[in-house]
């Protein structure tokens, strides 16, 4: 199974790496984006090349799309195109995880409406869903996550909804997590 992951400037690193080093471990192939070419600085300064530019992007039968958090959510909430292809991938089915300021891009587009979710404590708003305080939270296709802290967790929940709880388990377990 493929999974797509979208950072800009601004990404919370931690988030962003973590949940893709658990999600290759979990067996799903993850392909980074960049919103704006092939790098991308995160929040903290660390620069990551060699991205896939999000203006090249193709439906490659991916199965869900991964929105870290951290300041550079602004930059994805304002593309018209990151909205679009959020709206194109719950209209198919697919799932959509967010973590941190990201799961604030869902709520301000309406899709947390209904929902339990979670999302960085200080960036909840009245979405009209109901929020929760656990690391990682899935409700349908909608998978969201607290914060740095819960990247691992955020991670194997991507791997559990789309590989079985097997995998996570596996993932987990080779990781040496308790």
């Amino acid at each position: 199974m493929k999974v797509c992951m979208i950072v800009a400037d601004g990404f919370e690193e931690m988030e962003a790496m973590s949940s893709f080093s658990v999600m290759t471990r979990g067996g799903l192939d993850v392909d980074l984006y960049g919103l704006n070419g092939a790098e991308a600085l995160s929040k903290h300064g660390v620069k990551v090349c060699g991205l896939k530019p999000f203006a090249l992007f193709k439906d490659e039968d991916y199965s869900a799309l991964v929105l870290p958090g951290g300041p550079h959510y602004a930059a994805l909430e304002s593309s018209e195109a990151v909205q679009s292809l959020i709206k194109d991938f719950l209209a198919k089915g697919k799932k959509v995880a967010a973590i941190c300021a990201s799961p604030t891009i869902l709520g301000h587009m309406g899709l947390l409406k209904g929902k339990n979710y979670t999302c960085y404590t200080s960036m909840n708003e009245d979405f009209g869903g109901t929020y929760k305080e656990d690391y990682a939270v899935t409700d349908g296709q909608i998978i969201t996550g607290k914060g740095p802290a819960a990247a691992i967790d955020f991670g194997l929940e991507i791997v559990k909804q789309l590989k079985g709880e097997a995998a996570a388990k596996e993932a987990k377990e080779g990781m040496y997590y308790r």
